[in-house]
C-alpha cells in the first residue's frame, strides 16, 4: 500500500466519521457560556463583598443563608422532585458530553470514495426489497429504520399469507449489500389482519 492510499483512506475514514457522528460542539458551548457566566457573576460578587461595595446582582451572604434556611422552608414533595430534575439535567449534560451522537446516516461501501445515504433513502429502498419479497402493494409495507434496527411491518392482502422468514431475509441481503456500518438487525412484523383488493 501506498502512502497515498494510506493518506487517502485515512481522509475518507475521517469524512465518513464526521458524517456518521453528530457533533457535540452545539451543547458544548452552550453549557460552557453559563457555566462562564454564573463563574463570572460569582467572582464579581465575591469581590464586590471582599471591598465592601454593595453587590451587583446576588448578596451572597443571603444566598447562603436562603439556601440553608431551604429544607426547614419547603416540605420534602418539592425538594426530592427539585433536586431529582437537577439530577437528571446533569446526567444529561454527562452523557452528551461522554456518549457519541449518532446522525440518521449509514456508510455504503465504496471503494473509491465516502459515501452516506440517509436512513429515509435507505428505508424507500428496503420497503421496496420487502414489498417484492412479500408480494404485496407499495401501501401495504413500512419500514422505519434506527440505528441498531430495522422495523418492517407488512399488512398482507387477504388470503395470501405472507412468509415474515424470506422478508427478513431479502431485507438483510439488501442491507448487506447497502450498508457496512452500523449494521442494523432487521425485525419483520406480519398485520393479523389483511388488506382487500390490492
Amino acid at each position: 500500500m501506498s502512502a497515498t492510499t494510506a493518506s487517502n483512506d485515512g481522509v475518507t475514514a475521517r469524512a465518513l466519521r464526521r458524517e456518521l457522528h453528530a457533533s457535540r460542539a452545539v451543547p458544548s458551548v452552550i453549557t460552557g457560556i453559563f457555566v462562564a457566566a454564573a463563574c463570572i457573576l460569582l467572582f464579581l460578587e465575591a469581590v464586590l463583598e471582599a471591598v465592601g461595595d454593595p453587590p451587583f446582582l446576588i448578596d451572597l451572604d443571603e444566598v447562603a443563608a436562603a439556601l440553608g434556611r431551604l429544607p426547614g422552608l419547603l416540605p420534602a414533595s418539592v425538594l426530592v422532585p427539585a433536586g431529582l430534575l437537577v439530577f437528571v439535567l446533569g446526567l444529561v449534560l454527562a452523557l452528551a458530553a461522554v456518549l457519541p451522537g449518532r446522525r440518521a446516516r449509514f456508510a455504503v461501501p465504496n471503494a473509491r470514495a465516502a459515501v452516506v445515504v440517509d436512513s429515509e433513502i435507505l428505508a424507500a429502498t428496503l420497503a421496496r426489497r420487502a414489498r417484492l419479497a412479500a408480494g404485496v402493494g407499495p401501501e401495504q409495507v413500512l419500514v422505519t429504520v434506527g440505528r441498531r434496527r430495522v422495523e418492517v411491518s407488512v399488512r398482507p392482502t387477504s388470503g395470501i399469507p405472507v412468509d415474515a422468514e424470506a422478508v427478513r431475509r431479502a431485507v438483510e441481503e439488501d442491507l448487506r449489500d447497502t450498508v457496512t456500518e452500523p449494521f442494523p438487525t432487521v425485525q419483520v412484523s406480519i398485520a393479523p389482519s389483511g388488506v382487500i383488493g390490492q
